[in-house]
Parts: structure tokens; sequence; C-alpha cells
């Protein structure tokens, strides 16, 4: 791994765990889906038009299409949608570990599902995440965490887990910003249905609400997608998965900075057994 993938895997990890704490000041000031599809829509848009002013093509292959979709529903529209949701009424650092143990979920995945051979190491990852999750979920059961939102998470990292096992069928044969841009735009897409059918829009602008918008749809909405899928690409979706690692410190981290978040010492305790679950898992794989 050269010194330019190891700067993009740190990148895209700041940008993906700072948008918790983004998301978390937007539903707090405007409708979640509706901000969400309209993000989708200017990324989306933004992303499309700089991948043509760079000579990029919308003629993508059959499986580049798929992969296209499939992230676009699965990422955008299920996971980041369930979560824009679910910041209503849970904290952003518990909407970050949950989202972080993405990696386990494909590693596992890939064990039970598809029959790929796990390394001692790698199960002792698993076991370790797993239990890092029961000690994170169970100090936040105790304390007296919203269930509903707490749900509508977990589907929304099952739905991340498939949209991760489309990304390399998605990003390779090039046109990589296009391919951005339009999964974000069928993300947009699905979205306004629910929020056209189900919200009111009934915003209160202030600056935060505006600098959250601009930073979530430029960085970690486009930034930090794009960036992914060429990390994904200069050295595979295994390696590059490893950074992700670094999110439940960066998630819990970033919220407590900024929103004020308490974190109790269980929850460092657990994100630690999660953090080292993960990178087990990823290394067990090289």
């Amino acid at each position: 791994m050269d010194i330019k993938a190891i700067f993009m895997g740190l990148a895209f990890a700041l940008m993906w765990s700072s948008a918790f704490t983004s998301a978390r000041v937007i539903v707090e000031y405007a409708p979640p889906l509706s901000a969400l599809a309209l993000r989708f829509l200017i990324s989306g848009l933004i992303g499309v038009a700089i991948a043509w002013a760079l000579g990029q093509s919308a003629r993508l292959s059959c499986k580049q299409w798929l992969g296209v979709v499939i992230f676009g529903v699965c990422q955008n529209a299920l996971y980041l949608g369930l979560n824009f949701v679910a910041m209503q009424t849970i904290p952003a650092s518990l909407a970050a570990i949950i989202a972080s143990t993405m990696p386990l979920l494909v590693a596992l995945a890939g064990w039970i599902v598809f029959g790929t051979k796990v390394k001692p190491l790698g199960i002792i990852g698993l076991i370790a995440g797993l239990l890092g999750v029961v000690l994170i979920m169970g100090a936040r059961l105790q304390g007296g965490v919203d269930l509903y939102g707490l749900t509508l998470c977990v589907i929304g990292v099952i739905s991340l887990t498939i949209a991760t096992l489309a990304v390399l069928g998605a990003s390779s044969g090039g046109n990589v910003l296009m391919i951005v841009g339009l999964q974000m735009l069928v993300g947009s897409t699905l979205l306004w249905v629910p929020a056209l059918t189900l919200e009111v829009w009934d915003v209160t602008w202030n600056w935060q609400l505006v600098v959250a918008f601009v930073y979530t749809t430029l960085v970690s909405g486009l930034a930090a997608t794009l960036v992914w899928f060429l990390l994904v690409g200069r050295i595979g979706a295994v390696k590059a998965s490893t950074f992700h690692f670094l999110n439940p410190f960066l998630g819990v981290a970033i919220a407590a900075a900024l929103l004020g978040e308490s974190i109790g010492v269980l929850d460092v305790l657990g994100v630690a057994i999660i953090a080292g679950g993960i990178l087990a898992v990823q290394l067990s794989k090289q």
C-alpha cells in the first residue's frame, strides 16, 4: 500500500465518520428524507456535470449499471435514509458505531453465504467485534436508547453491507465520477417518494443547518464516495476496507467534540474492541 493510498484511506475515514455529526445537525432543523433527497440531487448533478466536463461517459456496462442501481438503492436510499430518520431520536455517536460494524458484516456474509474461508485471526476479529457491539448495546439499552431509531440503524447497516459487496462491480471499467453521480441520483429519485408523501417542508433556517448541509453534500457525500471508489480501484476492496477500523473512534470523537455527546467508559471499551475486531478481520484477508 503506497503513501497516496494511505492518505486517501485516512481522508475517507475522516469524511465518512464526520457525516453522522453533520447529519445529526441537519435533522434537527429540517425534515430528514427531504433534506437527504435534496442533498443527493445536488451532489449527483454536480458529479455528473464534472464527469461530462472531464470526458467521462454515461454509457456503462451492464455490470456497472447493476452496481450503480444496487449502490444507489442500498446505500443512499436505504442506509442513509434510515440513518437520517433514526438520528432524530438517537445520538450521532451510536449511529456511527452501528454503521462501523459493516466490515464485520461483510466478512460474516462472505463466510456464511458465500463459503469464503476465514482464517483464525478473522474468526477472532468477528467474535471480538460481536462482543464490542453487545457491550455497547447493553450499556445504551440500560440508558434508555430509542429502540425504533436503533432498529432503523441496524437495518441500515445491513443495507450498507449489501451496497459494499456491489462496489467492486460498479467501480471497475472507468467513469468513476460519472458512476458516483449516477448512484446519487438513483438514491435521490427513490427518496423523493417518501419525502413528498410523508413529510412537511418545515425548515428552521440558520447557519448551523447551512454549514452542515453544504458539508454533507460536498464533502461527506460527493468527495467521500469518490475517494472510496478510487481507493477500491487502486488497492482493492479488501485492503481499502482496512481503513474502516478507524471509523468507530472517529465517529464517536467527532460527535463528542462538535455536538457535546456524552461517551461512557463502556462505549470507549466497546469501540476499541470493535475497531480491533475490524482490523483483525481485514488483516486476516491479506
